[in-house]
């Protein structure tokens, strides 16, 4: 061991070393780390000393890099990083968890492309997502957050809502544009309780339409199919609202079907809301209202 670390110098002067390399001056990398010129070049001549070899070559002017400083310093860079890198993760004031619950297509379609975002505005926070099969997971979860579709009222939470659901049909542009009337395309349907194609033609056709072809078990598989080119779903504006923007979806008509549910971020009432409720509000709220009007 003895051996191994003979040549080891001081990090001090080896910090130093990288400032002043990095700079190309003793007098810059002297006001950078809060030292004297003099301190600076004190530092580097006894590194080069421990060393045996000249690391810079003082001229008129300034100094430039030797050699072998010139070939040490990419090595003694990345050594600092590593330091660097370690001790932040090692030993910087850990990540606490926040839990937030919600369904697979809501997690899928709205959480995950503003992920970037909530970790900025939870820079301390290890964020876990956890995704709720059905209802009574809500309850054995204990999550700090979960996203709940409903009215708002449920018993001992407290919620904050996010946005209101509105459906509308949609399918690819090619599929839309290979018929006169959309309505005579096949149609997709999500299971669960909530308005459907039955709904839709009740306040909005004037007669009850075809039988959906395919259902399939949550919004995400149905979203695939219609891109897929199966056939119109009834889809949500607001979760759908990429794949009509990126042109995948088109709206095949401009009418709407909007619901008295909406999302809502609830928590326990017995917690306190704090900053982070508001900052993850903040970033869940869709920055415009969806109207559900227009192409």
């Amino acid at each position: 061991m003895a051996e191994s670390t003979a040549l080891l110098p001081s990090l001090e002067w080896v910090r130093v070393f990288e400032a002043a390399a990095r700079l190309g001056s003793f007098t810059a990398a002297a006001r950078e780390l809060g030292l004297t010129q003099a301190a600076v070049s004190q530092r580097i001549r006894h590194l080069e000393e421990r060393l045996g070899v000249s690391l810079f070559e003082r001229q008129a002017r300034g100094v430039t890099l030797s050699l072998q400083g010139e070939a040490w310093l990419p090595h003694v860079q990345q050594a600092l990083e590593r330091l660097t890198h370690s001790a932040d993760s090692l030993f910087a004031a850990p990540r606490t968890r926040l839990s937030l619950m919600a369904s697979a297509s809501l997690i899928e379609l709205w959480i995950v492309p503003r992920l970037a975002a909530l970790q900025a505005e939870l820079p301390r926070r290890q964020l876990v997502l956890a995704t709720m099969h059905r209802w009574p997971d809500y309850a054995q979860a204990e999550a700090d957050l979960d996203i709940r579709f409903g009215e708002g009222d449920w018993p001992e939470r407290v919620g904050h809502r996010l946005f209101g659901e509105v459906l509308t049909p949609m399918a690819t542009p090619a599929l839309l544009a290979g018929v006169d009337d959309w309505r005579r395309l096949p149609r997709i349907a999500v299971a669960g309780p909530r308005l459907g194609w039955r709904e839709w033609d009740q306040r909005v056709e004037e007669g009850p339409g075809p039988m959906p072809v395919l259902r399939l078990d949550s919004l995400t598989q149905a979203l695939r199919a219609a891109e897929a080119g199966a056939g119109v779903l009834l889809g949500s504006l607001p979760l759908c609202q990429a794949a009509l923007q990126a042109g995948r979806l088109q709206r095949a008509s401009p009418e709407t079907l909007p619901m008295t549910e909406g999302y809502w971020l609830t928590r326990s009432g017995a917690r306190p809301a704090g900053r982070e409720v508001e900052r993850v509000l903040a970033v869940l709220r869709p920055v415009e209202v969806i109207t559900g009007r227009g192409g």
